[in-house]
């Protein structure tokens, strides 16, 4: 059975408004808020847009549509959608669906700012 995701799954962090950190499973349920968090701060236009998935148990196809949908619109002003931090479960997914090969990924959030 899989576990409710957390409630506080989609707020950007006060001190890094570019760094959006999620928790637990990203699914059906969860994606439209993850959507929405994702359009509020692609709206700002900022240069980089880092999504923190060290939280993150799991991701199915909605959730990965919802970071596939924010990153052609980052892409589409010229900033970078960036990937940190995703765990061996999440990795996997990403993997097979071969999106490891479309995202940008880094191993921690603050690698990902640095790019």
């Amino acid at each position: 059975m899989k576990k409710k995701p957390s409630s506080s799954s989609a707020k950007p962090v006060q001190d890094r408004s570019n760094v959006l950190p999620l928790k637990g499973e990203i699914d059906l349920h969860v994606s439209p808020s993850v959507t929405a968090s994702l359009n509020e701060m692609i709206d700002k236009k900022p240069k980089r847009l880092v999504v923190d998935l060290s939280g993150v148990t799991y991701i199915d196809s909605a959730g990965l549509a919802a970071l596939i949908q924010a990153m052609q619109k980052v892409e589409a002003y010229g900033g970078k959608f960036l990937l940190a931090g995703l765990q061996e479960t999440v990795r996997s997914i990403f993997e097979i669906s071969r999106l490891d090969q479309v995202f940008q990924i880094f191993p921690a959030t603050d690698a990902a700012l640095r790019e």
